[in-house]
């Protein structure tokens, strides 16, 4: 796939779109809270991969985990900027815009940390995924989720377990790095509104 999109194959851009447009936007949306801000970041993403396929390394990641953190990242970014441009003005005083600084940083933790969770239960396998869906979601106990599930209780607490283990990760992840993003590129992707955006216009192939 990053080989095809090297090249410029407008097709590439299509079928990663098709793949990942919903986890895409579901990201963003976690993080904003806003139709039209998840649909703005979701074009920024694949404007960036279709622009910057080079910068994935698989040795750091599936291609899936590259596109939720270039995600995330451009996420948090505009969460932080509209937030400051909403934070009241320093009137001589430093106490109030401290504590709306903090106030975001609180915010924008919670937000990243809510869509990391999210991400990593749809990426994490179907086994464990049901077992946490059972036990925390429907609320079953260790016994229940065994017996809805057909398996041992040994191995219901074992997939509870490890579950858990995968999804406390969510609230230790390390900052995202910075992600350069070109504004308005002319072979930028066009979406409408999910859950059945249409598929990226990026013309025949990327210009040199």
């Amino acid at each position: 796939m990053q080989q095809r999109l090297a090249r410029g194959e407008a097709a590439a851009l299509g079928e990663l779109y098709d793949r990942f447009a919903s986890l895409v936007h579901s990201l963003a949306y976690r993080v904003l809270a806003d139709e039209d801000a998840a649909d703005r970041i979701t074009r920024e993403v694949f404007g960036y991969v279709w622009e910057h396929p080079d910068t994935y390394d698989p040795k750091q990641g599936s291609l899936r985990s590259w596109v939720a953190g270039i995600t995330r990242h451009q996420a948090v970014q505009r969460l932080r900027r509209t937030g400051a441009a909403a934070a009241p003005g320093d009137g001589g005083g430093g106490a109030a815009p401290a504590e709306a600084e903090r106030e975001l940083e609180r915010r924008i933790h919670e937000a990243s940390t809510a869509a990391r969770a999210d991400y990593i239960v749809t990426s994490m396998p179907a086994p464990l995924r049901e077992a946490l869906e059972l036990a925390y979601f429907q609320r079953r106990d260790y016994r229940q989720t065994a017996a809805d599930l057909g398996v041992t209780e040994d191995e219901a607490r074992r997939r509870l377990r490890l579950g858990l283990q995968l999804l406390s990760t969510a609230h230790n992840h390390q900052a995202l790095p910075a992600v350069p993003m070109r504004r308005g590129t002319a072979r930028g992707p066009q979406t409408t509104r999910p859950p059945h955006p249409s598929p990226p216009g990026t013309g025949q192939g990327r210009s040199r």
